[in-house]
């Protein structure tokens, strides 16, 4: 470091001038700066209120001195940080710099383990760690770092954890020590939010009850009562009346506590989209309204027009909810609409082609809209064991679909997934060098939050985090090597028509094809999907193109274009680490590139499967032997290299609960469809639902024998 240090006492003016103690948000800034170089640089810090709101100013003078102003405690926190990765940078200088958030909403969706939507190992293995508030500070110190403002929580039925509702004391299975534990937990978790900046929500999933409720007063299950469930008028009003109150008397009894958020339509089948929105005003948007102070809330577009849970869009279920939205008083405004941006796999195309249901009209944006703001939902459900981070696809997601008319930001997360416990890593805790899961991805939150931040952003700040963890020689290498590898799920994930949750699973080419079952990603099952985006040709349509003779269509990306695309890519990801191993020792590097390998295997096998499939086609069409041989030769090819990805990947990893590992029930429609046999043996492989891709090596090698037994077509 070559920059002339002034040794210096610094202090922030208006701390001096004030009894209040300095914000926790511009204590962590400066620690940052502490922690960033021994040395001391001259700096002082001020709220500066011509400034927005998380905004920032740093200004360096002739002498190397540096004045940061902050348009609120964040701000300057975020100045401190930049003037820390400054410190942290290679150069012989300071310089100004500024920001200003581009979007006023930028979250992490973040599933609670306990009642949770989906219960399984996968999510019920993480009680532990998320009651230890050692854990919250530490995800929240990280939300801070990458400029993350808001944390929304999602269980089931949260309020029970939350309080002894006043006139329904039977609603809480707890005992008071053990109610005192979850409210001191909670208390925390949102005081340490607001502490750094970042607003808290709840979000629930609105018409259930507690199991403890339920019980009391006699009523089936969880409750999620409605007239086509048989309830009556007077059950359907106490569930009303006991989820209103719970909402008042849970913000009341927690100021720090930002907003609630509630999931329209989720097991309300059998009744109309008007009868749904009309329960969600009469009790959360009632209950908010009750409250003597202002509260945000999170309106998530109804799930379905018609009268199931399936999923199903139309502009006049988008305008009664427009109509409802604009009708809504006493609440903060704007207020939240969540839609889940192509369903649950963000990761895929960067164009909005539907949200849950279908493709969304512009009923939310057209005209733009007074009390209400868009945040789209970027679902993670397609990779959890690897790392991610590809900058310029967040950058296209932001600059299609970013209007600040009707946009106010984004949710980043998972349904299937919970960041907390590090359940993957196979070397013990004493060679790791991070505690969480989050950790272990740090890459896919720095992309994430600082482009939500400023997509303007460079690639340098994203060179310089990795030269913090690797050094500056290996940091411009693994950045690009990252920003190539990410794309393998990108591509897969446009390629394949998805959905719901569990429809797709791109780290482990799983696919579901029926209700709650998972299954591998067959060349049979690829030849027959159709794309997401429709800029990327499906198998079908390029092989009818084909012998049909039909014209090119140069919009289109073929799937044999694809392939080289995909082959190219991923061979270019790993030049960039070639010869790269990683010290003695330095686990987080071994993980790095073992990740950086896996997907380019990935990528590889992916594109000699659409080879395959393409040949394969081909084959079935004309009956022309060659044509199979070619299919031969590439599912062989791809069969390789999934055996390379299985030793590659089983000395770093453990075998993991996953949830898209579900099986369909014996005697139902899809088990009579797909057939026991082929059902046993998905069972008989993953008996207890834990993943690897070894155990995958099974129904890879059966695309060979689905090759040698086709048949042309009649």
């Amino acid at each position: 470091m070559t920059r002339l240090r002034l040794f210096a006492l610094v202090f922030c003016l208006p701390a001096l001038l004030s009894a209040e103690p300095e914000p926790v948000a511009i204590q962590l800034g400066r620690a940052a700066v502490a922690a960033a170089d021994p040395g001391a640089v001259t700096y002082t810090v001020a709220l500066d209120a011509t400034l927005d709101a998380e905004a920032y100013r740093l200004q360096v003078d002739d002498h190397g001195a540096v004045r940061i102003a902050g348009g609120d405690a964040v701000g300057a926190m975020y100045g401190l940080q930049d003037l820390a990765e400054q410190l942290r940078t290679p150069s012989t200088q300071l310089i100004n710099s500024a920001g200003r958030p581009a979007h006023p909403f930028r979250a992490l969706k973040f599933n609670l383990p306990w009642d949770a939507y989906r219960s399984n190992e996968a999510i019920t293995q993480h009680l532990d760690v998320c009651r230890d508030p050692a854990f919250w500070e530490a995800f929240l110190n990280m939300m801070a770092e990458n400029r993350f403002n808001a944390l929304t929580l999602w269980n089931l039925h949260p309020w029970p954890y939350l309080i002894r509702p006043t006139n329904f004391p039977e609603a809480c299975p707890f005992t008071d020590p053990e109610l005192a534990a979850w409210q001191s937990l909670f208390a925390t978790i949102f005081r340490l939010a607001k502490e750094r900046g970042i607003e808290t929500y709840l979000v629930n999933w609105n018409i259930f009850v507690s199991p403890a409720f339920a019980a009391a007063h006699d009523l089936p299950g969880r409750a999620n009562l409605t007239p086509a469930r048989g309830a009556t008028p007077a059950q359907e009003e106490l569930v009303k009346r006991y989820n209103r109150e719970s909402v008042t008397q849970v913000l009341n009894e927690y100021p720090d506590l930002t907003g609630i958020g509630f999931s329209l339509g989720e097991a309300m089948g059998g009744v109309t989209a008007e009868y749904r929105q009309q329960w969600v005003l009469d009790t959360v948007v009632a209950g908010v309204q009750a409250v003597d102070r202002p509260v945000k809330l999170i309106h998530r577009v109804p799930f379905s027009a018609g009268l199931s849970n399936g999923g199903e869009t139309s502009r006049a279920t988008e305008e009664l909810t427009r109509a409802a939205l604009e009708s809504i008083t006493d609440v903060a405004r704007p207020i939240l609409i969540e839609a889940k941006f192509n369903w649950s796999h963000a990761h895929s195309s960067p164009k909005l082609i539907k949200v849950h249901g279908g493709a969304l009209s512009d009923a939310y944006a057209n005209p733009p809209p007074d009390h209400f703001r868009m945040a789209w939902m970027m679902r993670n459900e397609d990779f959890f064991t690897l790392r991610w981070g590809e900058p310029d696809f967040i950058r296209e997601v932001i600059a299609r679909n970013s209007d600040p008319a009707s946009v106010a930001g984004y949710f980043v997360g998972s349904e299937c997934y919970v960041p907390a416990l590090d359940y993957f890593t196979a070397a013990p805790p004493t060679d790791r060098s991070w505690t969480y899961a989050f950790e272990r991805q740090w890459l896919f939150y720095t992309v994430w939050g600082r482009l939500l931040y400023d997509p303007t952003t460079p690639d340098a700040t994203f060179v310089q985090a990795f030269a913090d963890r690797y050094g500056a020689d290996l940091a411009p290498r693994l950045f690009n090597a990252w920003r190539l590898a990410s794309r393998v799920p990108l591509r897969l994930t446009s390629f394949v028509d998805i959905n719901n949750d569990k429809s797709f699973y791109a780290e482990g080419f799983l696919a579901r094809e029926g209700v709650d079952s998972s299954e591998f990603l067959s060349l049979e099952m690829l030849m027959g999907k159709a794309s997401l985006d429709p800029a990327y040709q499906s198998i079908g349509d390029h092989v009818q193109q084909v012998v049909t003779n039909a014209g090119w269509n140069p919009d289109l990306l073929s799937p044999l274009a694809l392939a080289d695309l995909v082959d190219t890519e991923s061979a270019a990801a790993i030049r960039e680490v070639a010869g790269q191993s990683a010290p003695p020792g330095h686990e987080a590097l071994r993980q790095e590139l073992t990740d950086l390998h896996a997907w380019s295997l990935l990528g590889h096998y992916f594109a000699a499967k659409l080879r395959a499939g393409v040949a394969l086609g081909l084959y079935q069409e004309t009956g022309d032997e060659s044509h199979r041989d070619r299919a031969r030769t590439h599912i062989g090819g791809a069969i390789r290299y999934w055996h390379d990805l299985a030793r590659l990947t089983a000395p770093v990893y453990r075998e993991v609960p996953l949830t898209h590992l579900h099986y369909y029930e014996p005697g139902s429609e899809e088990w009579t469809r797909i057939g026991p046999e082929r059902e046993a043996k998905f069972r008989r492989a993953f008996p207890d639902n834990h993943f690897s891709w070894s155990r995958l090596l099974p129904f890879v090698e059966a695309d060979l024998d689905f090759v040698n037994q086709a048949q042309p077509h009649p």
